[in-house]
């Protein structure tokens, strides 16, 4: 009890520093969308118990990712490097650093790098029940 009391005054303190300068803080919308990057539009996030996952990926250079597919909404952001993405029926975008990525679901798909390969953080909103992705490998 003895710690908290000290520590809430301090905690308190950095809040309201922190409300006294607002001009420091910055937000910059990356990606608000209702549709995947090939403007299929999003319909439903899965039932059951929400799972938040949050993986930091680093794919080397020239690699071709397998066939995949995504049960649910999820984006990446790419850090570093760039990645082609691309459906079976030729549809393909490329990304670079910076650049967010706003995933396809139930489209079979894979991420190609490039010279520098990519590190990218992926951002899927799941349940506890369904796989990140699901592969197409025969």
């Amino acid at each position: 009890m003895k710690l908290a009391t000290v520590l809430l005054p301090l905690v308190l303190t950095c809040f309201a520093h922190a409300q006294d300068s607002p001009s420091k803080i910055q937000i910059e919308t990356v990606l608000q969308t209702t549709s995947s990057w090939d403007g299929t539009p999003y319909k439903a996030y899965p039932a059951g118990q929400p799972k938040i996952t949050v993986l930091k990926i680093t794919i080397p250079p020239r690699t071709k990712m397998k066939w995949h597919s995504h049960p649910f909404p999820n984006a990446g952001y790419i850090l570093s490097g760039d990645l082609t993405v691309e459906k079976k029926d030729g549809t393909i975008r490329h990304f670079v650093a910076g650049d967010a990525v706003a995933e396809t679901v139930n489209s079979v798909h894979r991420g190609v790098t490039g010279d520098a390969g990519v590190v990218l953080i992926v951002f899927y909103a799941g349940n506890s029940e369904l796989p990140l992705s699901i592969s197409d490998e025969k």
